[in-house]
């Protein structure tokens, strides 16, 4: 039983995932432990994504699936200390509006249980540098789509190191139109292309 959901996951059997979850919730099983095992779920479909087995599609179904599990477990979570492994504040920069590839990545690292804290598209630089000092993320992460939110990511940049904020901080960018130029132009530590191998880093600089 206890590989029930982790595998109704990986074999994306809705079904079986959301109706296990609810039996499981009315005996009064800890929310905690059901989580787990879709985490385990997320990290195995995380493996097969690598080795090529499962592509984009299988990723964005499986983020979805997991998305509306958690919306029947976290009202259960009330009270319950959740443990995690890092904050993350992640958003996509002023001047682009494109999310997919991002809400993928929120998906699998609150799976993989980071802390999350996703500001949305079109984020202005304030409202970035309002958030790091707020919160006081291990990882700050930019995604875009868009060239034009190259020079965003770069005045946050500059920002937290304006204000000290830098030391304590990882940062890294995610999206198609990015690479280790790109990584450079802004001062990231890391760049990415696929929500998958960011996880990866992030986890990273978490254990480094």
């Amino acid at each position: 039983m206890s590989d029930t959901i982790a595998k109704a996951l990986v074999d994306f059997n809705e079904t079986v995932v959301l109706e296990t979850i609810t039996s499981r919730l009315d005996k009064g099983e800890d929310p905690m432990v059901i989580i787990r095992e879709l985490q385990d779920g997320m990290g195995l479909i995380g493996e097969r994504f690598n080795t090529g087995e499962f592509f984009l599609s299988e990723l964005l179904m499986s983020a979805d699936l997991f998305t509306r599990a958690m919306e029947i477990l976290e009202p259960k979570l009330e009270g319950t200390v959740i443990d995690t492994i890092g904050k993350l504040v992640i958003g996509t920069p002023k001047g682009d509006l494109h999310d997919i590839g991002k809400n993928i990545f929120c998906t699998v690292a609150k799976a993989a249980g980071f802390e999350i804290h996703d500001l949305g598209v079109d984020v202005p630089v304030d409202r970035f540098l309002e958030v790091i000092e707020e919160v006081k993320p291990q990882i700050l992460a930019f995604s875009a789509l868009l060239t034009t939110a190259f020079n965003s990511m770069r005045e946050v940049m500059d920002q937290v190191n304006e204000r000290g904020l830098r030391d304590s901080l990882k940062v890294i960018v995610g999206g198609g139109v990015v690479n280790e130029t790109v990584m450079n132009f802004i001062g990231a530590d890391a760049y990415t292309t696929d929500a998958m191998d960011g996880l990866k880093k992030c986890e990273g600089f978490i254990k480094s």
